[in-house]
């Protein structure tokens, strides 16, 4: 069984561009668990928090991290908050290696603002000191990744080549 990818952190470190990426590269499937969360609802996460709240969409992702955990040979970019509750990261980390994708909070406001109306805990206008606050807030649950990889100011295929390496020294495995 090929153990899965799955790409943890905060909004706009890169997970689901840099997922993609690192699939293709190695020839394993890509699930952006969001999208999937999409899918299943028929509607996107925007209208399913304004429709039925936050409490509804953290069941879709418990659900979701137990399905994908019972999977093998994926790389999964996951929500920002999926890390949030324990069970998910138990499920994920069942068939699975975590990486969690870390930037700096300027490079994140920057990436953060390009996608504004993609993003639904977000205030209008997010400062550095709400993206710092929230980045504490999580830290703890993002220090349970198996591995990290900065993302700021690197080429995209500098980090998926970054992540492929720590893979293959961490198991021995031949990846890509």
């Amino acid at each position: 069984m090929e153990k899965n990818i799955v790409l943890i952190g905060f909004m706009g470190t890169g997970k689901s561009t840099i997922g993609m990426k690192l699939a293709e590269r190695l020839k394993m499937q890509f699930i952006d668990m969001d999208r999937e969360i999409e899918k299943l609802t028929g509607m996107s996460i925007a209208a399913l928090f304004k429709k039925h709240g936050e409490i509804r969409f953290r069941s879709e992702e418990r659900l979701m991290s137990q399905k994908l955990g019972a999977r093998s040979n994926l790389v999964i970019a996951t929500g920002g908050g999926v890390v949030l509750n324990t069970e998910n990261v138990e499920a994920l980390k069942k068939s699975g290696v975590l990486v969690c994708l870390d930037a700096q909070p300027e490079v994140l406001l920057a990436r953060i603002n390009r996608k504004k109306g993609s993003r639904p805990l977000l205030k209008k206008n997010l400062r550095i000191e709400d993206i710092e606050k929230m980045m504490k807030e999580r830290e703890e649950h993002y220090a349970l990744a198996d591995f990290r990889v900065d993302t700021s100011n690197k080429e995209m295929d500098k980090i998926v080549q970054e992540i492929i390496q720590i893979i293959r020294k961490s198991n021995n495995r031949r990846v890509g």
